[in-house]
């Protein structure tokens, strides 16, 4: 019988999906290819970047903290309804969250290899005194590039070639995201900034891959009958 147990939780295991994997390669785009290092711990840069956050934080009001905490708990692309309009709803959108799924998995597989790679410390690391929005990983080495960012651009890319007439409040929403991080003082300035490269990259790659292209079009014509592309788009 013990056997018989053993050999079912044996079957489950092997039954387990395996876990989503990124339609891009790591030789598709290495982060050390395409981030500079992060400003040494002792250089002139990373005191600027210091003292940027204390600013911001003595001019911060309960408003703006309030936002840049809901940004940092959200990381999906229902950031981008209000740029886009009323109509954007990924659950009645599937093709449109099928291909927001697939930038998601590619942009935090670039920007976890990215992070293992830099090292960099997070700000509270010799700064405990920042009153930082909280730790959302466990990794204190993980400020360089600013994750949240990643996905913001990489996903802006994508959208505003599938509704051009949205471009720039698309574009505006991923930069007020990013710099979200820095409200939230829970990276640097040149965490963000990287963030923004890396994302570009990672739409840039993905749509060159076939798989990617179509599941593009596809969500092209869904937003078309959504009534979410102009005319111009």
């Amino acid at each position: 019988m013990r056997a018989l147990v053993l050999l079912g939780g044996v079957a489950l295991v092997a039954a387990a999906p395996a876990a989503p994997q990124s339609q891009l390669l790591p030789s598709d785009l290495d982060p050390a290819l395409v981030l500079p290092p992060p400003p040494a711990s002792d250089s002139a840069q990373a005191r600027a970047e210091l003292a940027e956050l204390r600013a911001v934080e003595a001019a911060r009001t309960p408003a703006m903290l309030a936002a840049a905490q809901s940004d940092s708990a959200t990381k999906n692309a229902s950031i981008f309804a209000g740029a886009i309009g009323p109509g954007f709803d990924l659950a009645r959108l599937p093709e449109t969250a099928r291909l927001m799924n697939a930038v998601r998995i590619a942009e935090k597989d670039a920007a976890d290899r990215a992070k293992a790679h830099f090292r960099r410390s997070r700000p509270w690391v010799g700064n405990p005194d920042l009153r930082h929005c909280g730790k959302d990983d466990d990794a204190d080495w993980s400020s360089y590039p600013s994750g949240h960012t990643t996905m913001g651009f990489s996903m802006a890319a994508i959208l505003a070639r599938l509704v051009p007439d949205r471009a720039p409040e698309i574009m505006t929403r991923a930069a007020a995201y990013g710099q979200s991080r820095i409200v939230c003082e829970v990276h640097f300035r040149s965490d963000v900034t990287a963030g923004e490269v890396l994302g570009n990259a990672v739409a840039e790659r993905l749509m060159a891959k076939p798989t990617f292209a179509a599941q593009f079009a596809a969500a092209r014509v869904e937003l078309a009958k959504a009534g979410l592309v102009g005319s111009g788009g």
